[in-house]
C-alpha cells in the first residue's frame, strides 16, 4: 500500500516505502543477533555429559567463547561508522549479514574439528563484521526517518535484537532437541543468505539513491529531515566529537546497557539450567520471556515519546532522560529483589527477569537516540565510537560471570552478579541524566554555519 500525502508532503496514512527499509533493517537485527546469542543456548548442549557428542569445556572456558564475539566487535565500528558516513549503510549491513550467515554454517564443523578455539574464531569473525551492523544502521535511520517518526522507527529497527534474542532462545533448545545443536548454526546460516538476497533488491543507502520510492515521500522525508537537495558529506569534527560532554553520556549510558544486557543474557540459560535444573526446550522458552517483553514493550514506549515530543510535552532532552530513567532505574530495582529469590521459587524468577528486561525497553526512546538527535551528519560514526567503548562492557560481563560463579548452584553467588549488574544501571544512567542533551551541536554543520545557533533537534 502506498502511502499518501498532503500539499504539503505530510501523511495521510502510516505506511511507505521508509517502512520498507524499517523492516528490512529490523529482520537484520533478528538474524544478527540470533547470530549472536545462539551460543547461549547453544553451550548448554554442547557441554551436557548427558549428550553423546558433548565437549568437555568448563566455565571458564565457556566464558571466553562467549565474550570471543566481543573480541572481533571492537575493532570494525569506527571505522564502519566512517564508511557508512561517506558511501551509505546500505553495503556494510549486507556484509555484516552474510558473512556472519557463513560462520554460523561453518561453526559446527569448527567445533569438531578445531576444538573450542576454533570456535572463538568463528566467533571473532562474526563479531568482526557484526560491528558494522550498529552504525550502518544509524546512519540508514539517519537518512530514512522523518522527525515525527523518529522514536517509533528507531525503537521498531532496533527492537530486532531483543525480538531475534527471543526468538533464538525460544526456538534454539527445540531444535537442538529434535535435530542437534549444530541445526541452530545451520539454520541461522541459510535464514541469513536468504535476507542478503532479498536487501540487495529492496535496500538503499538513502531516498534520493532509491528508484522505487515515491517522489512525494521523498520530498516529506527530505524537508523533515533538512535534506532537500540531499545529504552533503563532512569531513568528521574528530576533536569536537572527543571533548563533547553530551556524546560522552551517551558512551557511558551505552557501556550500562551493554553490561546489564549480556551479563543477564549469558548468564541466565545456565541460571535456570544450575539453579532451577531446567530442561533444554523450558530453559530457552522460559529465558526467551524477558526479552521478548522487552521487545513487545519497545513499541509503546517509541510511540509514548513521539507523541510527548511532537505534541510538545517535554523538551526531546528531558524525555530522552526520562525515558532512560525509566528504563535504567525500573530493572535496577527488579534485579535487587531478584537476588532475594529462593532457589525453588522459579515462578517468581521468570516473573521478576521478565520485568527487568521489559521495563529496559524505555531506553530505545533514551540515550542510544541521543547521537541522532545531536549530530545526524555523522550518526554512523558516533554509534561506531559508542558501540565500540560499549562493547569492552559485553566482553567483561559474561568473563565476570566466570568470576563471580565458582559454583553455579549457589544462588548467594548469582545474588552478587545482579547487584552488580543494578548498581551499573544506577551509576551510567545518573551520569547520562546530569550531562545528556538532544540539542543540535554546533559541529553538526558546516564550519559557515556554527555561529548561528544551533536548535535542538525536532
Amino acid at each position: 500500500m502506498e502511502c499518501g500525502f498532503d500539499k504539503k508532503h505530510e501523511p495521510k496514512c502510516c505506511l511507505g516505502f521508509r517502512h520498507v527499509q524499517a523492516f528490512l533493517l529490523f529482520f537484520a537485527f533478528v538474524l544478527c543477533f540470533a547470530m549472536t546469542v545462539n551460543m547461549s543456548i547453544a553451550i548448554v548442549v554442547m557441554t551436557d555429559p548427558a549428550q553423546t557428542d558433548s565437549f568437555d569445556w568448563n566455565i571458564q572456558k565457556q566464558g571466553v567463547i562467549l565474550s570471543s564475539f566481543f573480541w572481533g566487535y571492537l575493532f570494525l565500528q569506527v571505522p564502519a561508522g566512517e564508511l557508512a558516513n561517506r558511501f551509505g549503510g546500505k553495503n556494510l549491513t549486507m556484509l555484516c549479514v552474510s558473512i556472519n550467515a557463513i560462520a554460523s554454517l561453518c561453526l559446527p564443523m569448527s567445533a569438531y574439528y578445531g576444538g573450542w578455539q576454533m570456535v572463538c574464531t568463528c566467533r571473532v569473525i562474526q563479531g568482526l563484521f557484526q560491528g558494522f551492523l550498529m552504525p550502518a544502521a544509524h546512519n540508514l535511520l539517519a537518512k530514512w526517518a522523518p522527525l515525527e517518526e523518529k522514536s517509533r522507527m528507531g525503537a521498531f529497527v532496533y527492537a530486532g535484537a531483543q525480538f531475534g534474542t527471543a526468538l533464538q532462545l525460544m526456538t534454539g533448545g527445540i531444535v537442538a532437541d529434535y535435530w542437534g545443536w549444530s541445526a541452530i548454526f545451520y539454520v541461522n546460516g541459510a535464514f541469513g543468505a536468504v535476507w542478503t538476497v532479498v536487501y540487495s533488491l529492496l535496500g538503499s543507502n538513502s531516498p534520493e539513491e532509491s528508484k522505487i520510492i515515491n517522489g512525494h515521500e521523498r520530498d516529506y522525508i527530505q524537508s523533515s529531515l533538512g535534506h532537500v537537495g540531499g545529504h552533503q558529506k563532512r569531513k568528521t569534527p574528530w576533536k569536537s566529537i572527543a571533548t563533547s560532554l553530551p556524546f560522552l553520556s551517551v558512551v557511558v549510558a551505552h557501556c550500562g546497557f551493554k553490561w546489564g544486557y549480556w551479563a543477564l543474557l549469558t548468564g541466565i540459560p545456565t541460571y535456570m539450567h544450575k539453579v532451577f535444573g531446567m530442561n533444554i526446550k523450558a530453559n530457552g522458552l522460559l529465558s526467551a520471556l524477558p526479552y521478548l517483553t522487552l521487545y513487545l514493550l519497545s513499541f509503546p514506549f517509541g510511540f509514548l515519546s513521539d507523541e510527548i515530543i511532537n505534541r510538545k510535552w517535554l523538551r526531546i532532552t528531558t524525555s530522552r532522560k526520562c525515558f532512560n530513567t525509566i528504563g535504567y532505574f525500573g530493572p535496577a530495582a527488579v534485579l535487587i529483589a531478584l537476588a532475594h529469590v529462593s532457589a525453588g521459587n522459579v515462578t517468581l524468577a521468570i516473573t521478576l527477569l521478565t520485568l527487568a528486561l521489559g521495563i529496559n525497553a524505555a531506553f530505545y526512546s533514551g540515550y542510544i537516540l541521543g547521537s541522532l538527535d545531536m549530530a545526524p551528519n555523522f550518526a554512523g560514526t558516533l554509534m561506531g565510537i559508542s558501540n565500540t567503548v560499549a562493547s569492552v562492557m559485553a566482553i567483561l560481563a559474561p568473563l565476570m560471570n566466570g568470576v563471580i560463579l565458582k559454583d553455579e548452584t549457589d544462588i548467594l553467588e548469582w545474588r552478587y552478579l545482579f547487584y552488580l549488574s543494578a548498581a551499573v544501571y544506577v551509576v551510567t544512567n545518573v551520569f547520562y541524566v546530569i550531562f545528556g542533551s538532544s540539542e543540535r551541536q554546533h559541529w553538526n554543520e558546516p564550519r559557515e554555519l556554527n555561529n548561528q545557533k544551533a536548535p535542538e533537534c525536532g
